[in-house]
C-alpha cells in the first residue's frame, strides 16, 4: 500500500498518531496535524494537557462503572433519580445517548462490552456479578436491558435475564424502534427516547 512521504519526520509522526484513532484516516490525520501546526504553542499545550489530565484523572463510578471525576458519578449521586430502575448498557456512549433523550430518570449499569466469544469476551470479563449484587442489595424493581440488537447483544441480554430472573424484579427491554443490529449511540434521540418509554417485558 502506498504511503505518502513527508518532508518532516515530526509531521509524519503526528499523522501516524492521529491516524491510530478510530475513524481517522491518514488524509484526515494530515489535515488535523497541519491545522494544529498553525495554532499558537500555548493552544497546543492546553490541547495536549487536557488529554493527559483525562487519562490520569478520570475514574470509573464505584457503583455503575460510568466515567467520573470522583468516586461516584453525578447520576448515581443525584437523589432525584429513580433508584428502583437500572438501565443496563454496553458503553459509556450509550449512557450519554440515553441521557440526551431526557426520557429516562433511573440509574445505569455500564458493562463496558458484551459477550463475544469471537473477541474472547465471556461473562466473567464483564461486571455482571456487580449488577446482581446491586439488585440484591438495593430496592431495585426493574432492570432494563438496553443492549444492541446484534447477535452478541442478544446473547448478553439472554445471559443477564437468566442471572436476574430469580430475583423477583421486572426485566424489560427497549422497544424495537431501534432496528435489528443497530448500536444505541447511532440511533436518533427521538427513536431512542420512544424505545425506552415503550419498553416491554423481556421474553425468551
Amino acid at each position: 500500500m502506498f504511503k505518502q512521504k513527508y518532508s518532516s519526520q515530526l509531521l509524519e509522526k503526528a499523522v501516524d498518531e492521529f491516524s491510530s484513532l478510530p475513524g481517522i484516516g491518514r488524509k484526515s490525520a494530515l489535515r488535523l496535524a497541519l491545522h494544529l501546526l498553525k495554532q499558537p504553542v500555548e493552544n497546543i499545550e492546553r490541547f495536549g494537557s487536557s488529554f493527559i489530565a483525562l487519562r490520569k484523572g478520570v475514574k470509573y463510578c464505584n457503583c455503575c462503572n460510568m466515567i467520573t471525576d470522583s468516586d461516584t458519578c453525578s447520576v448515581c449521586a443525584d437523589s432525584r433519580r429513580d433508584r428502583q430502575t437500572i438501565c443496563v448498557v454496553e458503553s459509556i456512549r450509550d449512557v450519554l445517548s440515553i441521557e440526551n433523550t431526557e426520557q429516562y430518570n433511573g440509574l445505569y449499569h455500564v458493562l463496558g462490552g458484551i459477550i463475544s466469544p469471537m473477541d474472547g469476551i465471556g461473562p466473567a470479563d464483564l461486571p455482571i456479578g456487580k449488577l446482581v449484587e446491586r439488585v440484591q442489595e438495593g430496592d431495585v424493581k426493574e432492570v432494563i436491558l438496553a443492549l444492541s440488537t446484534s447477535m452478541e447483544g442478544e446473547t448478553t441480554s439472554f445471559f443477564l435475564y437468566k442471572k436476574l430472573s430469580g430475583l423477583n424484579i421486572k426485566i424489560s427491554t427497549i422497544a424495537r424502534g431501534v432496528g435489528f443490529g443497530d448500536d444505541l449511540e447511532y440511533t436518533d434521540e427521538l427513536t431512542l427516547g420512544k424505545s425506552i418509554q415503550n419498553r416491554h417485558l423481556f421474553k425468551l
